[in-house]
Parts: structure tokens; sequence; C-alpha cells
């Protein structure tokens, strides 16, 4: 494989995009209602330990992928299945997120168009953005990201200037206490978006200049958590806790309501636009780590034509993995996020980052072997 590199701010804006991505649409935290900005900070706050880990991991081993770092950890054959349990998560959570588009846009603009016309569609696109490496796939997010920022504050002011726009919304806080919030809280608020950016453990090598790689993470994950609940007070101000807690596109039917004047409406078309900018962050992002694993897993010299069949295997799942958007969010909430991301976003890094500091400690020379 042609090693690649990517600039500091490239990757910043990645992980940026990445972790509003589908989340910034969504009502993260709903279960607690008004507590749900309070939801994401705690979710950020472990978010940042975990990126700390993961860090820490490429620290050990800066010139390997998570891909390439386990066998060295935890020897060869035990490493394998990981490895593909990995690549597999990474195809699935790409299918998820172009699940959710797809159902978004059904929902909305494009009511009469094909689903699998929609996902195949913008898979297309995907495919013909990785297919010339990682260095376009980051130029193209540090196009996009400006474009995706501009949209979010433009929202902001809008929502701000509805009627019903009060803040007292988010009152009480915390009605029920602190431990009904922290249980609700963990691990669904660290695991979903923050515990999803293990798969930059597949973008760290490629980084030119790894001098800054913590302060970039770890102001990622900062800067992306305290977006997601200003958004959060934002749609709760305007729609109160009740629907907000029901809905499943929060920031779409905020975005609704906002009337200028009765005559400037339907602004929908900033929240779709986010919603697609979003979706390339995180298709993109865990479309690259199902590649570049599958590539350093069987020795393959190049990814374009993995990535080819990865869109095609990505587009058929995400059709086919459920019969409806509340059965995708059903398998997500309650299946998907709570055990398997727990499982490979935070118990397998951890002990990875355990068992890789007593080989560096007690047998340095041998560890990178």
């Amino acid at each position: 494989m042609n090693q690649e590199k990517i600039g500091r701010f490239q990757l910043f804006y990645l992980i940026v995009g990445y972790v509003l991505g589908t989340a910034i649409i969504l009502g993260l935290g709903a279960e607690v209602k008004q507590d749900a900005w309070i939801f994401i900070l705690v979710g950020m706050v472990f978010g940042m330990v975990l990126m700390a880990i993961y860090m820490q991991l490429s620290a050990f081993y800066p010139d390997d992928t998570l891909v390439q770092m386990i066998p060295k950890i935890i020897g060869k054959y035990l490493s394998y299945p990981i490895i593909l349990i990995y690549i597999l998560h990474f195809t699935y959570s790409a299918a998820r997120a172009c699940r959710e588009l797809g159902d978004l846009l059904v929902t909305t603009i494009l009511t009469e168009t094909p689903l699998f016309v929609i996902i195949g569609s913008f898979m297309v696109l995907m495919i013909y953005c990785l297919r010339g490496g990682v260095e376009i796939l980051c130029r193209m997010g540090e196009v996009v990201f400006p474009v995706y920022i501009f949209a979010l504050m433009l929202i902001w002011i809008l929502l701000i200037s509805v009627k019903g726009f009060d803040v007292n919304n988010l009152a009480p806080v915390l009605a029920n206490g602190v431990k009904p919030v922290l249980i609700k809280t963990i691990p669904s608020a660290i695991n979903f978006p923050f515990g999803e950016t293990v798969v930059f453990m597949m973008f760290f090598p490629f980084l030119n200049n790894k001098k800054n790689i913590k302060k970039i993470g770890l102001s990622a994950i900062l800067i992306g958590g305290i977006l997601l609940t200003v958004n959060s007070i934002m749609m709760l101000s305007v729609l109160g806790p009740e629907i907000y807690s029901n809905n499943f596109f929060s920031l779409l039917t905020a975005t609704r309501i906002v009337s200028i004047a009765d005559f400037l409406e339907r602004f929908d078309v900033l929240v779709i636009l986010m919603m697609i900018t979003g979706v390339f962050f995180k298709v993109g992002g865990f479309t690259f780590g199902a590649a570049v694993g599958i590539a350093q897993l069987f020795k393959l010299k190049q990814t374009r034509s993995v990535i080819l069949g990865l869109g095609t295997i990505i587009t058929s799942l995400s059709l086919i993995s459920t019969s409806s958007y509340v059965e995708h969010l059903e398998i997500g909430f309650t299946v998907y996020i709570p055990y398997i991301h727990t499982l490979l976003q935070i118990i397998i890094p951890t002990l990875l980052l355990c068992i890789a500091f007593i080989r560096k400690k007690f047998n340095p020379k041998n560890s990178s072997n």
C-alpha cells in the first residue's frame, strides 16, 4: 500500500465532522428529556478518556493501524477473529449511517424515490472519493466542513427567532437526581458518537506529523461535544422535552417551526444538507477503515478494488438490515450500541492498552515484533 500523508487540520476536521455526523440530527439523550445536554456532556468527558486510550495505543505503535498493532499485542492467531470483528463492525456501521440518510430523504424531500436509488447513488459518490485514497477523503472533508458548520450556525440563529424559543424548557435540571442520568448515559452516550472514533486508529499512521496527535484528538472530541451540547439545548428550547424525546429527527422538526414574517419558511434544506455532509464523514471514515483493514489483513497492495466491493456490500446491507427506521433505531439503541459498541470501543481497546503497556515495560525489545 502507498503511504499517503494527511495534515493535522485535515484530520481535525474529519474527526469533528465524524463526531457530529448523524448525531447532530437525532435527539441524543431523548430518554433523559430536559437533561439531554448533560447526557452529551458526560459522554464527551468519557469520550476524551477513550480518545486518550486510542492515542496512547497509537503512540506505542506509531506506524501501525489498529489492524497491524493487534497481532503485535496479543499474538498472530488470537488476533485474527478480533480483526475480522472490527472490519465487520466498520462495515455494518457504514451501512447503518447510509440507512439513516436514506430514511431521512425518503420521509422528507424524495418521497417517491426508491430507497435503494438514494443509498446507491450516495455510495457511488463515496466510492469515487475513497478510491482516490485517504488524502482525497481528507481534502473533501476540509472543503465540506466549513459548509457543515455554516449550515449549523444558520439553523441555530433561525431557531432563536422562533416565538416559542424558551430556555426554561431545560428546567428542572436533574429533577430525579444524578444517578438516573448517569445510568442512562453510561455507556450509551460514550459509545455513540464519541466511542465510534476508534476507527481513527486506522487513520493515525497516515498523519504527516504525529507530534500534535494528542492535541488533535482531544480538541476534536471537545469541540464536537460542545457543538452537540449547544445543539441539544437549542432543540429542547424550541420543542420542549416531551416532543424532543419522542421524535426521530429532532433538528428537522425544530427547523420546520421556523417562520420569518410568515413568509420565509421550510428551511428543511439546511438540515438535509447537514445530514448528507454528516453521513459523508461517517461512511467515509468507516468504509476507509474497513478497506484498509481488509487490505492489511490479507496483505493486499492497494484498496481500490476492496473499496468497490465494500461499496456494494454496504449498499445491500443497509437495505436488508432492517425493515423500517423504527426497527433500525431499536436494534441500534437496545442491542448494537450498549453491547457491541461497548465491547469493541471500550473493553477491547482498554485491554489492548494494558497488555501493550506491560509488554513495553517488561519486554521493550520484543514488544514491537
